[in-house]
């Protein structure tokens, strides 16, 4: 019998605020609101997608605001936080980083640092509810203006050292050069925060590329096309730049087929570090959990490699040395535990 999967120690390091909401609970805030939700969203959840186009990106960027403007109070914030925090527990992440934009709620919660305070406490308050540690990467929106995410990193660095940990860069790759966002994260990287911008997921090696040589990404979030160039894989591996996977995600958004072309194979055995993460369960279904299920069940990983995806996972994160010692232990428990 195999070992358990929920019961390996890992770290979460690729999760949107937003996308991190149950199910369950985006169906009762609209009710309660009288809000109403399309059919993606409530009877055909969850919805199919594909955003390898403009008209398929333009129709999941609107599912993914439909379901931000269910979030209009404080205690929505406190209890989405509280609710992933126990599904991370759940799923044997003892350490995450949520990522969040808070210009996307700025205007209901007072501003950009009312936002981010009030996203801190409740972390903080989650952290403590569910017994897992958690941090927050702030995220700039890439297709909007760069002055937004100077705005942004100068905000994060702030609160550097008191729950933000890192610095990222999401939304449509293709509508942004990497190079335009280069000053926001050289004030994120000056003022110690890790660099972690998406790239690699609907465009190719070079976006992978841009990340590393003009915003000095220590990760990059998806990374996956990065398996096309075999030169930058070795760069990546010889750096331990990790690239944060998330293969449900690459399905539900048509960046591969199928589960089985995802290339977690291809990358690990190159020797790149790899981060399994669920990007935005609320639009694509499944949680950590599934994502180590299909690297035993699909990539082939054995209990030894399974457990060394959680150590990258450990490894890459911005965890206390105690934690990560702590993790890595539990993991190597994991792995000297009879099947």
């Amino acid at each position: 019998m195999a070992r358990p999967l929920h019961a390996l120690p890992k770290a979460h390091l690729h999760l949107h605020f937003t996308g991190s909401m149950r199910h369950s609970t985006l169906i009762e805030l609209a009710r309660e609101q009288r809000l109403h939700l399309p059919d993606a969203l409530e009877e055909d959840w969850p919805p199919r997608l594909r955003a390898t186009d403009e008209r398929g990106w333009f129709r999941f960027q609107r599912l993914y605001d439909i379901a931000r403007s269910v979030l209009t109070r404080p205690e929505h914030v406190y209890r989405l936080l509280r609710e992933t925090a126990e599904d991370e527990v759940a799923a044997g992440s003892r350490w995450l980083e949520i990522q969040v934009d808070p210009s996307g709620y700025a205007q209901r919660f007072g501003g950009l640092t009312a936002t981010l305070e009030l996203v801190l406490d409740a972390v903080e308050q989650a952290a403590k509810h569910a017994g897992i540690g958690i941090a927050v990467i702030v995220a700039a929106n890439r297709t909007r203006h760069p002055l937004d995410a100077n705005t942004l990193a100068r905000l994060a660095t702030q609160y550097a050292g008191k729950g933000v940990v890192g610095f990222g860069l999401s939304n449509d790759e293709r509508r942004g050069q990497a190079r335009d966002f280069e000053r926001a994260f050289r004030i994120a990287k000056r003022g110690g925060l890790l660099a972690v911008p998406h790239g690699g997921e609907l465009m190719g090696p070079r976006s992978v590329a841009q990340c590393v040589d003009d915003l000095g990404a220590d990760r990059v979030g998806h990374g996956v096309r990065a398996a096309e160039d075999d030169w930058l894989m070795r760069r990546l591996a010889d750096r331990q730049i990790c690239c944060e996977v998330c293969p449900t995600s690459n399905v539900g958004l048509g960046v591969a087929e199928n589960a089985e072309l995802v290339p977690v194979r291809r990358l690990f055995d190159a020797g790149v570090p790899i981060a399994l993460g669920a990007d935005d369960p609320l639009l694509f279904g499944t949680r950590l959990l599934r994502q180590y299920e299909l690297a035993r069940d699909v990539y082939g990983f054995d209990d030894r490699e399974v457990a060394e995806l959680a150590r990258q996972s450990v490894r890459s994160s911005a965890a206390p040395e105690s934690v990560r010692k702590e993790l890595l232990k539990g993991i190597d428990d994991w792995l000297a535990s009879p099947e």
